[in-house]
C-alpha cells in the first residue's frame, strides 16, 4: 500500500494527532512539575533569609532574619537535594526497565510533591529537618530523568528522539522559568511558605492525570491508531524489548557511555551553578530586588526551553534529510553547545556589568540546547534498550554538580563581591570545555556492539535503528517515503 501515512512522517507539524505527543506533552509537564519542585527552594531560601523591617513595641525599627543561615549553611541546604538525587539514578533506571517506566516516574513526581508541602514545617524544625526534607526529595526525584529514558524507549521513533526528547526536557526549563519568578511573587506577595504550598499542590495534581493517561508502551494504550502502533512498533523494531541482565562490563568500559556522562556533567555543572546561585548573584551583588531578580534568574531558562523545540526539530531534519549521520547530529550539535557556552560564561565574568553579565549568561544557559540534543538523547541510539540504565549512570555523574557547585560557591562567595563571581563563572566555564574535549573525541551515535548481541536472534525484515541499518547511518530513509 503506497502513500503518506501522516503519523509516519517524522517532520510532521501536527503533533496533536499522534498518542506519542500526547505522551510527550504530559511528560514535559512531569518534568515541570521536577524542576519546580527543585528551584523553587533557590529563591524561596532568599526570602527565608533576608533582612525583614521589625517594628519593635517601644517605637525602635529594627531589622530580623527568619532564618540565620550564612553562606555555607545555605551552600548545604541547597545542595543536600543532590545527596538524596545521586543516589537512585541507576536504581531508577533498573525500575523503569523493570516495572515501566511511567510508573516509577509518576511516584517519583508524586512523593516529592508531597514532601514539598511539608518543606516548610521542615524549615521550622530546624536545619536538620530541612536538609532531611530535601535529601528525601532527592531520593525520590532521582528515578525520574532514568525513567523518562525508558518511557521514550518505547515511544520515540529513531528519527524523532531528538525531537521528542527535547519537547520531553524542554519541561525542565519551562519549570524554571515559571516557577522561580512566581516563587518571588508569592513569596513577597503570601509568604515565603506558599512557593512550596503551590508547587507542591500543583505536582499532585498532575500526578493524577499522568497515571490515568500515559501507559509503559504503544501496545498497552487503548486509544492509540492502528497505524501509529504499527509505526512505532516496525520503526523501533526490538529495541523496545525489556532486558533483565545487563551487560554492566561493556558498559562500565564504553568510551561512548563515558563521553554522554562527561558531557552530561559538564552541562549540569553550569546549569545547577546558575540554577541554585543566580537568584543571590543577582540580588546580593548586582542589586536587583527580589522580585526583580526571580524575572531575571528565570530569563537563560527561557531562552533554552525556546531554542529546545528549535534544536530538536534542527537535528531531526538533519537525520532524515541525511545531511548528517546521527553521530555527526549529537557530536556537532553539543560541541558546538559547549563551545559557545564557554565563550559566553567567560565573558561573563569578564564584564561584570547588569546588561552585559545578564546578556551572556542568558546566552550562555540558552545555547546549552543543542547540547541537549547531543549528550541527552544519546543514551537511546547506542542501546535504546538499556537506555534507562544509561541514563542513570550519566545522570549520576551529572547529578555531582549538584551536591559539589553550591556547597563549592557557598565557600568562594563569602562577601558577594564581583571578583568572588568571576571566579565561579569561570570555573563553569572551563568545565564546559572539558566536556566538549571529552565529548568530540569519544561520542557515537551508532548501536554499540555489546548492545547488539541480545538484538541478534531477532528477525532480520525488521526495521533497525538509523545507525545499524545495513551498516551504516543513512539508511533507513526510505520510511519517509511509504508505509506498507
Amino acid at each position: 500500500m503506497g502513500g503518506i501515512v501522516p503519523e509516519i512522517v517524522p517532520l510532521s507539524w501536527k503533533l496533536w494527532q499522534k498518542r506519542r505527543y500526547i505522551v510527550v506533552l504530559m511528560a514535559f509537564l512531569g518534568l515541570f512539575n521536577v524542576y519546580s519542585l527543585r528551584v523553587n527552594l533557590s529563591v524561596g531560601i532568599v526570602a527565608m533569609t533576608e533582612n525583614r523591617t521589625v517594628y519593635y513595641p517601644n517605637g525602635t525599627i529594627g531589622y530580623e532574619q527568619e532564618f540565620s543561615w550564612d553562606s555555607k549553611d545555605r551552600g548545604l541546604i541547597l545542595s543536600s537535594f543532590f545527596w538524596g538525587y545521586i543516589m537512585t539514578q541507576i536504581f531508577g533506571g533498573l525500575l523503569g526497565s523493570k516495572f515501566g517506566g511511567n510508573l516509577v516516574f509518576g511516584i517519583g513526581v508524586f512523593v516529592t510533591s508531597v514532601l514539598t508541602l511539608l518543606t516548610p514545617l521542615a524549615a521550622k524544625a530546624g536545619v536538620g529537618a530541612l536538609i532531611s526534607v530535601r535529601l528525601i526529595e532527592g531520593i525520590f526525584e532521582g528515578v525520574t530523568f532514568p525513567c523518562m529514558h525508558a518511557v521514550l524507549s518505547h515511544w520515540a521513533p529513531p528519527f524523532e528522539r531528538s525531537r521528542m526528547a527535547t519537547i520531553g526536557f524542554a519541561g525542565t526549563y519551562a519549570g524554571t522559568v515559571i516557577s522561580m519568578p512566581a516563587s518571588g511573587i508569592l513569596a513577597n506577595q503570601f509568604g515565603w511558605e506558599s512557593c512550596f504550598y503551590v508547587f507542591g499542590a500543583i505536582g499532585c495534581a498532575w500526578y493524577v492525570l499522568w497515571i490515568i493517561i500515559v501507559r509503559e508502551s504503544p501496545d498497552k494504550d487503548k486509544y492509540i491508531s492502528k497505524d501509529e502502533l504499527r509505526y512505532i512498533q516496525e520503526s523501533l523494531g526490538s529495541n523496545t524489548s525489556r532486558s533483565n541482565k545487563h551487560p554492566w562490563k561493556d558498559i562500565f568500559t564504553s568510551k561512548a557511555v563515558y563521553a554522554i556522562s562527561a558531557s552530561h556533567f559538564a552541562e549540569c555543572w553550569g546549569f545547577y551553578t546558575m540554577l541554585t546561585q543566580l537568584p543571590s548573584f543577582l540580588k546580593d551583588t548586582l542589586g536587583y530586588e527580589l522580585e526583580k531578580a526571580g524575572f531575571l534568574a528565570a530569563a537563560p531558562y527561557l531562552a533554552m526551553g525556546f531554542l529546545l523545540t528549535i534544536a530538536g526539530y534542527l537535528a531531526d531534519m538533519c537525520q532524515v534529510k541525511g545531511y548528517l549521520t546521527t553521530t555527526q547530529v549529537r557530536r556537532y550539535f553539543n560541541c558546538g553547545g559547549f563551545l559557545a557556552q564557554t565563550v559566553f560564561l567567560m565573558l561573563a565574568a569578564y564584564l561584570m556589568s547588569p546588561t552585559g553579565t545578564i546578556a551572556c549568561i542568558i546566552a550562555a544557559i540558552g545555547l546549552g540546547a543543542f547540547a541537549m540534543c547531543g549528550f541527552s538523547v544519546n543514551h537511546l541510539d547506542i542501546a535504546p534498550q538499556y537506555a534507562s540504565v544509561l541514563m542513570g549512570i550519566s545522570n549520576t555523574f551529572g547529578t555531582i554538580p549538584g551536591i559539589v557547585s553550591p556547597a563549592l560557591t557557598g565557600f568562594i562567595v563569602v562577601n558577594s563581591s564581583r571578583d568572588e563571581w568571576q571566579i565561579v563563572f569561570m570555573i563553569s566555564a572551563g568545565v564546559y570545555l572539558f566536556g566538549c574535549v571529552i565529548y568530540w573525541m569519544w561520542a557515537t551515535g551508532e548501536v554499540q556492539p555489546w548492545a547488539q548481541k541480545t538484538l541478534s536472534s531477532e528477525s532480520n525484515n525488521k526495521p533497525k535503528s538509523p545507525d545499524t541499518a545495513h551498516g551504516h547511518e543513512n539508511d533507513g530513509l526510505e520510511i519517509n517515503h511509504s508505509f506498507e
